[in-house]
């Protein structure tokens, strides 16, 4: 069954779980990002998607700017649960959602050579970068481009502008699913 979204006015009348559940739809699961969002999921009413997604960009946002080691950590846990790019098969431990997997699909077709250099560039990406996953809004674009975006990202080597980049990539996933949800609710 497709993930389906709740009318985003309604979300403070639902249950804990059930919200953690939208935000998992519009993100990916995270404890972290659970308990940051649950005081406002309970609280503030939401007119559309994009301004929930702009909450939750935000509050992640002020995450990476405070200097406090514990809302770094939250940060990190939040910005680590997308799953790899171009990951041919999800160990059992990871959890790949239904919608990352159908967002990759152009990045898992081709040839094994470029496979594997995905998924070095993954492995020194997450090295240059310790706690994040490379994470960009793939919407259509080819593993080559992508590939090229990730070299341009670790050899610029800036940590705060990659956690910039990586908040703004999730919150443009984030939109791009709530857009398609709703449109297919809509049918």
């Amino acid at each position: 069954m497709s993930p389906s979204l709740p009318s985003p006015s309604s979300l403070t009348s639902l249950s804990q779980e059930q919200q953690f559940q939208v935000l998992d739809t519009l993100f990916e699961p995270s404890p972290e990002l659970h308990a940051l969002m649950a005081p406002i999921l309970a609280n503030q009413t939401f007119s559309s998607y994009a301004s929930l997604i702009d909450a939750v960009g935000g509050r992640m946002s002020a995450l990476s700017a405070a200097n406090s080691p514990t809302d770094k950590a939250v940060l990190v846990g939040i910005l680590g649960s997308h799953p790899r790019l171009g990951r041919p098969k999800v160990a059992q431990s990871e959890h790949i959602s239904e919608l990352s997997k159908k967002e990759q699909a152009q990045l898992n077709t081709g040839a094994e050579e470029l496979a594997e250099r995905l998924r070095l560039l993954n492995a020194e990406y997450e090295e240059k970068f310790p706690g994040l996953r490379f994470v960009t809004f793939v919407n259509g674009r080819s593993r080559d481009v992508i590939m090229v975006e990730m070299r341009q990202r670790i050899d610029r080597g800036d940590a705060e502008k990659e956690i910039e980049e990586t908040i703004q990539a999730m919150c443009d996933i984030a939109k791009d699913r709530a857009r398609k949800l709703e449109q297919a609710s809509r049918i």
